[in-house]
């Protein structure tokens, strides 16, 4: 079983940066898409970014896209979610999940998916204010 541990949240200003950190314990191989997600207080959680680790695409929620760049590290087994030009709004719990998926999925599909997930661990908190 495949655990996952998010790092890296902060307060930090708008307009500045933060890199979040996903990194892995257990078994991660080409089937597993590896997700951010994040829930702001009051709100429904969402998915944020996406990486397939079988051939490196990726998703972005439109809210987030040019801002927020997903990476991996296949030999730290750590995905990396790099947070520029933060706003207010992006202040929310971010967590990362993974699942393992068929060819057959998108990494959209697989971010739909993953939103059902029910254990999110604890995630990693990030505030941006002035």
């Amino acid at each position: 079983e495949v655990q996952l541990q998010a790092s890296g949240g902060g307060l930090v200003q708008p307009g500045g940066s933060l890199r979040l950190s996903c990194a892995a314990s257990g078994y991660i191989d080409n089937d597993h898409i590896i997700g951010w997600f994040r829930q702001a207080p009051g709100k429904e959680r969402e998915g944020v970014s996406g990486f397939s680790m079988s051939d490196g695409k990726t998703y972005y929620a439109d809210s987030v896209r040019g801002r927020f760049t997903i990476s991996a590290d296949y030999a730290k087994n750590t995905v990396y979610l790099q947070m520029n030009s933060l706003r207010p709004e992006d202040t929310a719990v971010y967590y990362c999940t993974a699942d393992r998926f068929s060819s057959l999925f998108t990494t959209a599909e697989a971010m739909r998916v993953m939103l059902a997930h029910k254990d999110w661990g604890e995630g990693t908190l990030v505030t941006v204010s002035s």
